[in-house]
């Protein structure tokens, strides 16, 4: 967590224009691990509102409205960033800068896309929704139809074991259960349904080593290898429907490793593979269409992560994609949607920002695509 001398505390400001309130999420560093921070402003800011329950487990916060209705979301965020740009003078950093007058221009920042704008969008909801009844009124803001659990979570961008959201399904599922669930990640304001599952396997080839002047006195690992990368490269993708969506599958040699100097006929060689594959399948199913595909070799698994259905025939679901009114999309990239659908609640993507963006130097928002995803889920939960 932050030491509190790193960085100043921050009082957000839930009222606050979303596209300014991203602003001010931005301005707090938050980067993988040291989001001690930003939760304490996250948890400080939602305590203020009497229509919400508010938990902190680590430098995750959980608040749940409690009006007995009939229906319950989530919305979820990671509030973690990727490091921020080692080039000199990138724009995508900390603190943010518009493009000339604040709230007009374009918003650049580090997590700006990903997914600082989703995370104000859902403060932002929260304090509309669940504020005093006097501000409500003030305000002109309907009121919900559905519970709603609002999730903020740390460890998002580094190894599954460290995630936030992962702790929470582990230590404290009943804070998580819902009838539908909605993660912020940027999907350019339309509606993408579950996502692809994510495999990683390592096939090795064993040789002999020997001097590479005498070549023929050994055997030569990392040549013993090449009908893997043939079989990869010959492989054909396959593109699977899946609950009305068309999810792209990939397979793909990603690294590989193999020899100890160079004047030695290398002994040992391994081949990292990454699998995407379509939720139609457990994560079981993609491993064993790995090891089909290279019979022969010797094939250990070292990650993955199973995919979500789309989630689209819920009911929630259905009114929520005619709220936005677009045609959903799929998720071809694993998110913690995935989570959700473990726990057997359906979930989808939908937030501002283009997807493309997240993680570059030069990441940046739209304001008004942040007030645009506000009004769409503001308009959901009252409707």
């Amino acid at each position: 967590m932050t030491a509190p001398d790193e960085v100043p505390a921050v009082t957000l400001d839930l009222t606050r224009d979303v596209a300014l309130l991203t602003a001010d999420l931005l301005d707090i560093p938050s980067v993988s691990g040291t989001e001690g921070a930003i939760a304490d402003a996250v948890e400080a800011a939602l305590r203020t509102l009497p229509g919400l329950a508010v938990t902190r487990w680590g430098d995750a916060v959980v608040a749940r409205s409690e009006l007995g209705l009939a229906e319950r979301v989530v919305l979820a965020g990671h509030l973690d960033t990727v490091p921020l740009p080692a080039t000199e003078g990138a724009r995508g950093t900390v603190p943010s800068s518009w493009d000339g007058e604040p709230g007009k221009g374009t918003l650049w920042g580090r997590g700006a896309t990903d997914m600082k704008g989703g995370v104000a969008v859902q403060l932002a909801l929260a304090g509309a929704l669940f504020g005093s009844p006097q501000t409500r009124e003030a305000d002109g803001s309907p009121r919900p139809s559905r519970d709603v659990t609002f999730v903020f979570y740390d460890h998002e961008e580094v190894e599954a074991a460290k995630s936030g959201l992962g702790r929470l399904v582990r230590t404290a599922p009943e804070l998580l259960a819902a009838d539908f669930a909605i993660l912020l990640e940027p999907t350019g304001g339309t509606v993408e349904g579950g996502c692809n599952g994510t495999l990683r396997v390592e096939a090795t080839t064993i040789g002999e080593a020997a001097h590479s002047a005498r070549a023929w006195m050994g055997k030569n690992a990392i040549h013993a290898a090449a009908p893997i990368l043939a079989r990869l490269a010959a492989y054909e993708p396959e593109t699977v429907r899946v609950d009305g969506l068309d999810y792209r599958e990939s397979l793909n040699a990603v690294r590989i490793a193999g020899g100890t100097a160079g004047n030695v006929i290398p002994d040992r060689c391994t081949v990292e593979i990454n699998y995407r594959f379509a939720p139609d399948k457990s994560l079981d199913e993609a491993d064993a269409q790995v090891r089909a595909l290279l019979e022969g070799f010797d094939v250990v698994r070292t990650d993955g992560a199973p995919g979500a259905r789309p989630g689209l025939t819920h009911p929630a679901a259905a009114a929520f994609v005619a709220v936005v009114g677009q045609e959903p999309k799929p998720k071809y990239g694993w998110t913690d949607v995935a989570r959700f659908s473990e726990l057997g609640v359906p979930a989808v993507n939908f937030g501002p920002g283009d997807a493309l963006l997240a993680h570059k130097d030069d990441e940046r928002v739209e304001p008004e695509d942040v007030r645009a995803c506000f009004r769409a889920l503001r308009d959901w939960l009252t409707a």
